[in-house]
């Protein structure tokens, strides 16, 4: 990669993790013990798409630091912390590993939120398990694995969904940047 792409990325990293802090703002829906219905995974997933996983893992990383910083008042200590922000919102860098692949932010955005859903399902099980029983979306739970799934699964699926909806929409008039066609040395 020459130096003017690598400049490129760096700066067009810094503006997506930006854009993702200040979309996650805009929660559609919150759950009262953390996660939220919003996009601001969108803005990571198309830097995934076009930078691939190496940059793209480094973006989520950043990304990940942001959330814990901003709205980490959620983390019940520091496995919470490492999992539901550092690892959880890192893992969406799996994204990147669809950049080459036809119809790659689609996949990456399955993909990464499958991967985050997988670190918030295990904090929710090791870490979340204190509330038990618990009521979520009016159901109780006595069990802390299908608590974590429908918690978890409640907040990420949905915005994996909306993000899924926005990307079918513009994927025609952005393909080719979403694409990373414009990026030729």
């Amino acid at each position: 990669m020459s130096k003017h792409l690598r400049l490129r990325a760096l700066t067009e990293g810094a503006i997506m993790v930006a854009m993702a802090q200040a979309l996650s703002y805009l929660k559609l829906f919150e759950l009262p013990n953390g996660g939220s219905i919003s996009i601001g995974m969108l803005p990571i997933f198309v830097y995934c798409a076009r930078w691939g996983w190496k940059s793209g893992f480094i973006a989520s990383f950043a990304y990940g630091l942001l959330q814990l910083i901003f709205d980490g008042a959620y983390a019940w200590g520091p496995w919470s912390m490492l999992l539901d922000y550092i690892l959880a919102f890192g893992a969406l860098g799996v994204a990147g590993f669809f950049s080459k692949s036809k119809g790659n932010v689609f996949l990456g955005t399955v993909a990464g939120s499958l991967a985050r859903f997988v670190f918030s399902f295990i904090s929710g099980v090791t870490i979340y398990r204190i509330y038990e029983p618990t009521e979520v979306l009016g159901m109780t739970f006595l069990n802390p694995w299908l608590y974590s799934f429908v918690y978890n699964f409640s907040y990420i699926a949905v915005s994996a969904a909306v993000i899924l909806v926005i990307f079918a929409v513009i994927y025609k008039p952005m393909g080719k940047y979403l694409r990373g066609e414009d990026l030729a040395e």
